[in-house]
């Protein structure tokens, strides 16, 4: 289906998604039980399982059945991020979302990097140990990053890639990224920043948090998305070191001189983007619908900050099969 065909098809859906998107409000934050049956803390917890790699034993929530979809997460989640569009999609596809090295619960073997194509290969190893073939790929953020890396080395691997707010060759890092940079370097910002956003989850949601810096709903991410994401890289100064080190590799941009391969890229694309992101540039959207060589255009959701998938996995859900409808 060429892109024409399916915008025409996406557009009828906008209005509807814009609404049904919008999840149900909690009262105080203090639970993540959201529409539509989604997992919480203590189901995902029950649910993670490891593989273990030659990078480590590599955290994963694996449901579902038949095609893989690999969901990769932002920095500093985890696949936690990814619990209400598994919820969705999970009765589709088999549903597989891996924590990246040095983030969440993986395990991280010694001396091993933790840069975005150590993150890669570390992809490609799950996928063989698990024995899958092929995926549709959903991202967000840096593992956007990874994503595009990931597409361009192994395409024979990637059905479909579902792309939201992300790197692009032009934005990457993104100037808001540079703070974060810095303080990692100085072996502080997990201290400075995760640290007291953990104890006082008021202030994570706060405009000088993560919820005013990446997430559109006041309520947003709830008290168990708090401890969920940073407890594991609060956990001892091997994880800490380890999440600076994360940090650190994405300094130089990773992405630099992928445009080519990009437009050589077989695989079909599909770019949502919240409009309220603060993050990444408003104009990486149309540059990386201009620059995949088989792009299905972009949906913009006003408002919507880098995050957005987790406050509106119907939306990710919706796009999701759309697409594998039409690949």
């Amino acid at each position: 289906m060429n892109r024409r065909s399916f915008i025409g098809m996406a557009g009828g859906a906008l209005a509807a998604g814009v609404l049904t998107g919008c999840m149900p409000r909690v009262a105080g934050g203090i639970t993540s039980a959201m529409a539509g049956g989604t997992m919480d803390a203590a189901a995902f917890h029950a649910a993670r399982r490891f593989a273990r790699t030659s990078f480590g034993n590599i955290a994963y929530i694996d449901r579902g059945a038949g095609d893989v979809a690999l969901f990769l997460h932002g920095f500093p989640l985890n696949s936690f991020q990814w619990r209400g569009a598994i919820d969705r999609l999970s009765p589709y596809r088999r549903c597989i979302a891996p924590d990246f090295l040095a983030m969440g619960y993986t395990e991280v073997a010694e001396g091993q990097s933790v840069a975005p194509d150590a993150q890669v290969a570390m992809l490609v190893a799950l996928l063989d140990t698990l024995s899958i073939p092929t995926v549709d790929l959903i991202a967000n953020d840096s593992g956007g990053q990874v994503a595009q890396l990931f597409v361009v080395r192994h395409p024979e691997r990637v059905r479909t890639l579902l792309l939201t707010n992300c790197d692009a060759e032009t934005d990457s890092p993104p100037p808001a990224m540079l703070p974060v940079i810095a303080l990692s370097k100085e072996g502080k910002f997990v201290d400075q920043w995760l640290a007291p956003w953990r104890a006082d989850k008021a202030l994570a949601r706060s405009a000088e948090g993560i919820g005013g810096m990446c997430f559109a709903d006041p309520l947003h991410p709830t008290d168990e998305a708090i401890e969920t994401y940073f407890s594991p890289l609060l956990s001892s100064p091997r994880r800490k070191a380890l999440a600076h080190a994360y940090a650190i590799a994405l300094e130089h941009n990773p992405l630099a001189g992928i445009e080519a391969a990009l437009k050589r890229c077989p695989v079909p694309t599909r770019i949502v983007w919240g409009m309220g992101d603060t993050i990444f540039s408003p104009a990486s959207p149309d540059y990386l619908d201009r620059s995949f060589g088989n792009s299905r255009g972009v949906r913009r959701l006003e408002g919507s900050k880098l995050f957005w998938p987790e406050e509106r996995p119907d939306v990710i859900a919706e796009e999701a099969r759309r697409l594998w409808g039409a690949a």
